[in-house]
């Protein structure tokens, strides 16, 4: 294969994802506004909040992520500093959720993916916020379902990509690092493996809090076997090890994934 078939074929592969990624979003924004009829009811794995609250956390992001990229924003934004539409005090609920994610899509679609643009992660490219904005959404629709006694699903494929997502990103989020580098376990292992697919990750402990990743199977000073969206629910602290098939230290597992509570 040529450089430039090569070059083309990478290309269609992220224009490819990056279309899946959108599609996402837009099933994801409809399954969470469906699931907010009571918005009193309380959210266990979001401590102290409710629907309400989860609603008007999502639908504030979106409208974060859409100021950024109509903006094409370089310094540092929070989304408390960008404005939501709504009146002091009041929370958000699904039609405004709506509102948010309809302007979300239609930026995101009309963005130029490879845009520069301030991003707390590692990828000061546009395309970095389709990621995570698909990311948030997955991760707040299972906290609604868990919330509702439902029992939340990932498809494989949406797992396997937020996975990775989810290891991208956790060097670069300070919150985390800083509780990593406290737990004293500095070049210690864990290996990720998938039951249903081809996903395996390894997961090294580095220096500061910092940790490295790679794919493939590895043996690890613990490891975690079960279906891939079970995987991605416990990096997110929304699945319990206990219910995945655990080999190794446990005691590492459990502590670490406390520290990288998201």
């Amino acid at each position: 294969m040529t450089q430039n078939n090569a070059r083309s074929t990478g290309q269609e592969t992220e224009n490819k994802s990056r279309n899946a990624r959108i599609a996402g979003i837009e099933t994801e924004a409809a399954r969470l506004a469906a699931l907010a009829g009571d918005l009193s009811v309380a959210v266990p794995t979001c401590p102290e909040w409710t629907l309400a609250e989860l609603i008007t956390h999502v639908g504030r992001t979106h409208r974060w992520a859409v100021h950024v990229l109509r903006n094409q924003v370089q310094e540092k934004i929070w989304s408390r500093q960008v404005p939501s539409g709504l009146a002091e005090g009041r929370s958000g609920d699904p039609g405004w959720l709506m509102a948010g994610a309809a302007e979300l899509l239609d930026t995101l679609r009309t963005t130029d993916p490879e845009l520069e643009v301030w991003t707390w992660g590692p990828d000061r490219r546009a395309a970095w916020w389709t990621r995570r904005m698909l990311f948030e959404l997955v991760v707040h629709r299972v906290d609604a379902e868990l919330a509702l006694g439902l029992d939340p699903v990932v498809p494989a494929e949406t797992a396997i990509d937020g996975v990775e997502e989810f290891l991208h990103n956790l060097p670069h989020a300070a919150w985390v690092t800083r509780s990593l580098a406290g737990l004293g376990v500095e070049r210690a292992t864990i290996h990720l493996h998938a039951s249903d697919g081809e996903g395996e990750w390894t997961i090294t402990q580095g220096p500061a809090g910092k940790i490295t990743w790679a794919r493939g199977h590895a043996k690890g000073d613990t490891a975690v076997q079960g279906p891939v969206s079970d995987l991605l629910l416990m990096l997110y602290g929304r699945r319990s090890p206990v219910d995945l098939t655990v080999h190794g230290d446990r005691d590492l597992l459990g502590r670490w994934l406390s520290a990288v509570d998201f």
